[in-house]
């Protein structure tokens, strides 16, 4: 089984129709492309769970490990699922989705905790979000460099393609950073919650049609964000509006994504995410400088007199740098475990996690109808990834049986 998975030549054979071993059926279904790029912090190209080469491969939060030949390697009970997999014993796959669960959430949390403390002694986002993306490509050069992660075979067509959703990730990114610089954190997930609109808006402009349900699903989003934002006490517009271009920005990268990045499913998703970090970075950097780098020096004097300790301000940086990255790569290995409803639901769910901990963490004041909004929008978004939910495929053998 570890052979299999991880000679390429094997992987190769699999995909000929003519090789006889086939230890697994091939799934029909694949990850849907809307659930998988629905939000800001999650991966941003289809990913096909056919796909022997990384399908069956998850990565850590350290980007490295197999999953099949660890639950065969632990002997763990295993037992075939209707798609011929093989798959672990229902208690322990319920403690691995936990612990997945948990992982991605505590990320986030840590992410969003120290992120907003260096934004309220630092108010430069734009250098924060360059250096966060500097994080990620370090943290992806290492693990390539100590082959703890394959590297990706690139080439001139790859990196144009990446072009386009890099810039896209660009001012996704950086807009929500500016918009966490000016509300309180609960506040921007909130307006980010709007994202399946705006999804679904553009989406339908180039042509994509919803049924009904859909649409009857943005209501209480659209609803819920209005009136979380007339009754909010940090409201600020800039902190509005970069909630607002953020959600534009990832959608847009969504559907250019799905479009440029056609040809090239070999390249896993945390090597796709990788070089989008390092492109994002080019692209970021000297545009920050631009817009805020005569106000670094003088900002960060200040911001070391008012922590008095400039290694806890060192900290705060580098952890959240780390985690932005950690958070976005945990999330693949959720998306390889799961199905993409049940990432939907989860992700809905992190937010949800989120938001109270920011509010515990820096006491946010909260009004009940700012509550009652937020809880509205975000019971939209879960009600959205419901609709737009694909049901899954039954083969014509399995509807005889």
């Amino acid at each position: 089984m570890n052979a299999y998975l991880l000679d390429p030549n094997l992987v190769n054979r699999h995909k000929n129709p003519q090789f006889v071993f086939h230890p697994f059926k091939k799934p029909t279904s694949e990850i849907n492309i809307g659930v998988l790029i629905r939000h800001s912090e999650e991966p941003f190209c289809q990913i096909s769970k056919s796909r022997s080469d990384f399908g069956k491969i998850v990565t850590t939060p350290f980007g490295f490990s197999s999953r099949l030949s660890a639950r065969a390697a632990s002997g763990a009970p295993q037992e075939a699922s209707p798609n011929g997999e093989i798959e672990v014993s229902k208690p322990n796959k319920n403690l691995k989705l936990a612990f997945i669960f948990g992982l991605w959430y505590f990320q986030n949390i840590v992410f969003n905790i120290y992120n907003k403390k260096v934004l309220n002694i630092f108010p430069y986002p734009w250098l924060l979000a360059s250096f966060q993306l500097f994080c990620g490509s370090v943290w992806m050069f290492i693990l390539w460099s100590l082959k703890l992660q394959p590297a990706p075979k690139i080439n001139k067509s790859f990196i144009v393609a990446l072009l386009g959703p890099a810039l896209f990730h660009t001012i996704g990114h950086i807009s929500a950073c500016v918009s966490f610089s000016k509300v309180a954190v609960s506040f921007t997930h909130v307006i980010k919650s709007a994202e399946p609109v705006f999804s679904v808006v553009f989406s339908s402009f180039l042509g994509d049609s919803y049924p009904l349900k859909v649409w009857l699903s943005i209501i209480p989003i659209v609803f819920g964000c209005s009136l979380a934002a007339v009754t909010e006490v940090s409201f600020n517009f800039e902190g509005l509006w970069g909630a607002m271009i953020s959600n534009v920005g990832f959608v847009l990268r969504n559907i250019y994504s799905k479009k440029s990045l056609q040809n090239f499913k070999e390249v896993d998703g945390l090597n796709l995410y990788g070089w989008i970090s390092i492109i994002s970075l080019l692209y970021l950097f000297p545009v920050a400088v631009f817009v805020e780098g005569s106000q670094w020096v003088a900002g960060y004097h200040k911001a070391i007199a008012t922590i008095g300790k400039p290694l806890t301000f060192y900290l705060w940086v580098i952890l959240s740098g780390v985690f932005y990255h950690l958070y976005n790569q945990s999330s693949y290995q959720a998306l390889d475990d799961i199905s993409p409803l049940t990432f939907s639901v989860g992700n809905t769910m992190k937010r949800v996690v989120v938001i109270i901990a920011t509010v515990l963490v820096f006491r946010n004041p909260v009004r009940p109808l700012n509550a009652l909004g937020s809880a509205i929008a975000i019971f939209g978004t879960f009600l959205y990834s419901q609709a737009t939910a694909k049901k899954p495929k039954v083969e014509a053998g399995e509807k005889k049986d």
